[in-house]
């Protein structure tokens, strides 16, 4: 047995304001900005671009000159970056890079980069899909739709974020503009909702931040100079610490990232509430040297940030007050500064949840207290609140009803959010939430659908309006047609839909109506909802609908990947089962050979061919050119080699061509 000292500096504890005028948090700062310099210094070329451009851009935000010929020879290796083959998961790295070269060229003057800023820059706007959106990749340059499963606003807010840098760093072009329009558009939507989703998705409302999406959107709106997003994200910030913090899908690297640059721009206050509730974190993985690891979420077995160097996350954090560069509060004066007392009413808007306790929060909470907490501006408390209230023995529906009559939106959005929680036993408020289906608010009557929804048979009488609303379009105040969406979802969704069994009685113009614009919605999961409506009416009902029906076979949503896919093979179904031509038409194009997805997407786009028999054999050199591009792939599918030769030769037997009709 032997024992060994270790000799550790004391720092004291963080001041009431950390980072800001907080010793500790300055010499933290220095000494791993030491560490980090002399890391780089022995291993430029350790780890990936998206840990060593953080890295660089800890030690550029210290504003020390002596760290800048360290910082220019990770910006030389990583100025020169390029993917156009779209071969990686680029989308990840092209935003640390460009926010890097940003930030190195606005800092020191140096302008031997901005070229190579201007090339990437604009790589990322051709990248950009028709609704704003980047995902793991860039759109596929074929049909200018995104690859995989689509959008990720988890690469897509960084991207945004180097696109703004790079215009205040000297790159100017009006695509570039337009760019940042419309990734800002689709963001500026969750303000007020829930947190920024995963993707193209409902507003999260499980936690104050998804994963640091919210943080990197407070920072994006501060560069723009919008006060209301970014003070809004930047509240929700400040809310998300301890189990909401800690954890992250795939690991909490960028929820950490994107943290207290977020947070300390609602002031000094906020920061050291934060950190006086957080901070524990930060000294577990600050490391002996003044250097930081990623230590991952708790009981997380997946982490694929498993060894990345965190020391520059973590160093970002701390330079805060130094205000350098933009990452690190250079620009300031936006968002309005908290006091104490908000600033500990945030935090505690953060409390009383964890992960195993996710689905059941506040079970210490009484009913009062619940519903003074529909009232909350945090979507995030409301929905917790909402959750706590239906798992009472008797859910108090019926004192939702004055809530919803309030002239505070919050309370009227938490009465919706509570009652749809509550399912059928909200049925005493049907008559209120048709009522709110009348507000001006657009959120506001999305809840009260949803709540409407949630309720099932005893809201019925709520489909004419339901079905007058989803008519009411407003491209000003709603370009992406959220409402619609959402609505879409309330009346067919094939699991919650008040219509997703049976059409009889339902007004077949205003039905007519309501397909025709879901169907041309931009989401292709809203799109998705409308197969109900194929299955529930008769062709000859449907037959005022199948230019809208073939429309939306052949031109698939811009956004919404995963999904988009469901009612493009419903209406292919729907058209072969009625012998259309236009099933054939598009057969080829559905089934995308070599698109993400192809599983069962190839198998139903060819039981649709062969149902055809012999009226397909137009297509067959379309069939025979799939064989070939996926026997010259490096691991060909033979299970769809298979299929694809038994249908060539099913159509080929077939002797009785069946006559064909077309629209």
């Amino acid at each position: 047995v032997s024992s060994v000292t270790l000799e550790l500096e004391v720092l004291g504890q963080y001041s009431a304001t950390a980072p800001f005028n907080c010793p500790k948090s300055k010499r933290i700062f220095d000494q791993g900005c030491e560490a980090l310099a002399q890391y780089l210094k022995d291993n430029p070329r350790e780890g990936n671009n998206i840990t060593r451009s953080y890295n660089a851009l800890a030690l550029l935000a210290s504003g020390e000159s002596k760290y800048y010929s360290l910082v220019r020879e990770q910006v030389e290796q990583v100025a020169d970056f390029t993917d156009p083959e779209r071969r990686s998961l680029h989308a990840w790295y092209y935003g640390p890079i460009t926010i890097l070269l940003a930030e190195y060229t606005m800092a020191t003057g140096d302008k031997k980069f901005l070229p190579d800023l201007k090339r990437i820059s604009m790589e990322i706007v051709e990248g950009q899909s028709p609704v704003g959106s980047w995902g793991h990749r860039f759109v596929v340059k074929e049909d200018n739709r995104l690859s995989g499963y689509g959008m990720m606003n988890a690469p897509g807010l960084p991207l945004t974020i180097a696109l703004v840098l790079a215009r205040e760093a000297g790159v100017s072009d009006p695509a570039l503009d337009e760019a940042i329009a419309k990734s800002t558009k689709l963001l500026r939507f969750y303000e007020g909702k829930g947190s920024i989703p995963y993707g193209d998705h409902r507003p999260w409302t499980q936690t104050h931040d998804d994963n640091g999406k919210n943080g990197a959107a407070a920072v994006l709106f501060n560069l723009m100079g919008e006060t209301g997003p970014a003070e809004y994200f930047s509240r929700m910030s400040v809310a998300s610490h301890s189990g909401e913090r800690e954890g992250g899908h795939t690991g909490n690297f960028f929820n950490m990232l994107w943290a207290l640059p977020a947070v300390a721009l609602s002031g000094e206050q906020a920061s050291g509430a934060w950190m006086n509730e957080f901070s524990w974190y930060y000294d577990l993985v600050r490391r002996w040297d003044g250097r930081f690891i990623h230590q991952g979420p708790a009981q997380d077995k997946k982490d694929s940030y498993n060894n990345w160097d965190s020391t520059g996350v973590y160093l970002l954090a701390y330079a805060q007050p130094m205000r350098q560069i933009y990452l690190s509060g250079k620009k300031q004066g936006v968002v309005p500064q908290a006091n104490a007392a908000t600033a500990e009413s945030l935090i505690a808007d953060g409390r009383d949840w964890s992960v195993r306790e996710k689905n059941a929060p506040y079970p210490d909470r009484d009913k009062a207290t619940l519903l003074e907490n529909l009232k909350s501006w945090s979507p995030i408390v409301r929905e917790r609140a909402a959750l706590a209230l239906s798992k009472l023995d008797r859910p108090p529906a019926r004192e939702l009803i004055p809530l919803l009559e309030s002239d505070d939106l919050y309370t009227r959005i938490g009465a919706c959010q509570a009652l749809a929680a509550m399912k059928n036993l909200g049925a005493p408020a049907v008559s209120a939430l048709r009522e709110t289906l009348k507000a001006d608010d657009m959120w506001l009557r999305i809840e009260a659908a949803e709540a409407l929804a949630a309720i099932g048979r005893e809201a019925m009488p709520a489909v004419p309006d339901l079905l007058n609303l989803m008519a009411d379009a407003d491209p000003d105040n709603d370009p992406r047609g959220m409402q619609q969406r959402y609505l879409s979802f309330a009346l067919f969704d094939r699991r919650n839909g008040l219509l997703r069994g049976s059409l009889d009685g339902v007004d077949r113009e205003a039905l007519y109506e309501a397909v025709r614009i879901g169907l041309a919605n931009q989401d292709g999961r809203a799109r998705g909802a409308f197969g109900s409506v194929y299955n529930n009416l008769s062709y000859e009902e449907l037959q005022p609908l199948l230019p809208a029906i073939v429309e939306a076979v052949a031109t698939p949503a811009p956004s919404g990947i995963m999904f988009a896919d469901g009612i493009r093979i419903a209406g292919l179904e729907l058209l072969a089962k009625n012998d259309h031509k236009e099933g054939l038409d598009h057969a080829i194009d559905v089934m995308g050979i070599g698109r993400w997805g192809a599983g069962n997407r190839v198998d139903k786009c060819l039981k649709v061919v062969e149902s055809y028999g012999a009226a397909a054999a137009p297509i067959l050199p379309q069939l025979e050119a799939a064989v070939k591009q996926i026997e010259a792939t490096d691991r060909p599918n033979t299970e769809q080699l298979t299929a694809i030769r038994a249908t060539i030769d099913k159509i080929k037997s077939d002797k009785n061509p069946k006559e064909l009709r077309s629209l």
